[in-house]
């Protein structure tokens, strides 16, 4: 996949930064929005940024190995819950309404024909991947066209004039797919190692967490642990998650903010990462997710989330939660009196 993100300039970093200190306050005040409103102005190169046309884009697949008992929940509570996103009930439809936000579901391979809907893409690569219990969970052919897919997702809302765009999934099993990428692409040397990194996904008891645990080492047994990005997503990947890394991809490519939820979506991003590395300025860290791997993702980009709510729901929920900070960060920037434009005395005066 020949991919071109540019890496932001920071010719205009000084000025970003002195424009961000001159506002009425003590130097640092306002903590970590200060850092996130001159990473909006370096991605955009503009002393003003603004966040136009503000999308969240759930990707949804189901995995083969959820019939091994890897989830807590049957495969068929994919489709129920898309429905339940076209139909407007679920968590992140709350949250983007709250928040002012575009929503899009993406049938990226879910295991049900949802037939032509509002609000849904259909894109499917397959009726869910195959067992990567007994062998790859897509083939090459499959993991191509998948990443294919999002870039042009992407592609196609920033042709629409969207240039900050939240990343949200729904696949019952993709906790488990993401700790095998987690495993493969960070590894046990840099404290992924799979038993730790392994958690409870949609709420698995103590003896099916460790059924999740035996089952994962045996994938890992078949399959080995292959450290190239596009190996490692043909072996354990989803389909909504090899998705979802060509989308982040085709964002950065586009230069839009990334708003990057939680553990399943880092592990999407570990993926994109792997292949271009000049994503990561694009990207912002939503929080912190309750599942025990994605602190071991946060480390392995040497970032920090914005939020800690202890949230493990997924759909793109912690990046919505976020967004009123990204707010936030680009309206003091534009609209906070400077001490020259007040006429305040600074610390220097």
């Amino acid at each position: 996949m020949n991919v071109e993100i540019h890496t932001p300039d920071r010719s205009l970093a000084a000025d970003l930064q002195q424009r961000i200190d001159r506002k009425t306050k003590p130097l640092g005040a306002l903590g970590r929005l200060e850092p996130l409103a001159l990473q909006l102005g370096l991605i955009q190169q503009t002393l003003t940024p603004e966040l136009r046309q503000p999308h969240i884009m759930v990707f949804a697949g189901d995995h083969g190995a959820a019939r091994a008992g890897i989830s807590a929940f049957p495969q068929d509570v994919t489709w129920q819950m898309v429905e339940n996103f076209l139909a407007g009930g679920a968590a992140i439809n709350v949250f983007c309404r709250q928040m002012g936000l575009g929503l899009t579901v993406i049938d990226s391979g879910v295991n049900h024909e949802f037939g032509r809907r509002d609000g849904l893409i259909g894109a499917k690569v397959g009726n869910g991947t195959a067992n990567y219990l007994e062998e790859p969970a897509m083939s090459a052919g499959q993991r191509d066209a998948a990443l294919a897919r999002g870039r042009e997702l992407a592609y196609a809302l920033a042709a629409n004039g969207c240039n900050v765009v939240g990343f949200g999934e729904m696949g019952i099993g993709n906790t488990a797919a993401a700790s095998l990428l987690t495993h493969c692409l960070v590894g046990s040397e840099r404290g992924a190692d799979l038993a730790t990194i392994t958690g409870r996904g949609t709420g698995l008891d103590d003896a099916g967490l460790v059924r999740k645990r035996e089952l994962l080492g045996q994938a890992l047994t078949r399959g080995g642990r292959p450290t190239d990005p596009l190996s490692a997503l043909a072996e354990y990947g989803g389909f909504e998650i090899a998705m979802m890394a060509g989308a982040m991809l085709g964002a950065a490519e586009k230069r839009m903010t990334l708003l990057i939820d939680g553990f399943i979506v880092t592990s999407a991003l570990l993926v994109a990462h792997a292949i271009a590395p000049q994503i990561l300025p694009y990207c912002v860290f939503a929080h912190r997710s309750k599942e025990p791997g994605h602190t071991a993702q946060l480390k392995h980009f040497g970032v920090g989330p914005l939020m800690e709510l202890d949230l493990r729901l997924g759909e793109g929920t912690g990046a919505a939660l976020a967004f009123p900070l990204l707010q936030a960060a680009v309206n003091f920037l534009n609209e906070m009196a400077s001490f020259d434009s007040a006429g305040v005395s600074d610390q220097g005066a």
